[in-house]
């Protein structure tokens, strides 16, 4: 469940980057390859555990879903971090 909810917020976030591409003040960019990066690792984590203990490939449950959830709110504090060391609107220091 934690590698479809990483998977479709990284395609909401490219799609995102890619329509504010020419004036990408909020670093979409950096919020896409975050999601694009931590949904290849959470695949071929899926990977590995299948091929090494067998058993299903993806986990539906609560708990996943959680899990899922907290790595994408993660993710997003990441990039609000960006956003605010690169201060695009010079809210911060003010020049």
């Amino acid at each position: 469940m934690w590698l479809l909810i990483l998977a479709y917020a990284a395609a909401i976030s490219t799609m995102l980057w890619y329509s504010k591409a020419e004036n990408d003040v909020y670093g979409y960019k950096y919020l896409s390859m975050i999601l694009w990066g931590a949904t290849i690792m959470v695949f071929i984590d899926h990977l590995y555990g299948y091929f090494t203990e067998g058993g299903e490939f993806m986990e539906i449950s609560v708990d996943a879903a959680v899990l899922g959830f907290s790595m994408l709110l993660i993710a997003i504090l990441i990039w609000i971090l960006i956003v605010f060391v690169k201060d695009p609107k010079k809210v911060l220091h003010k020049r």
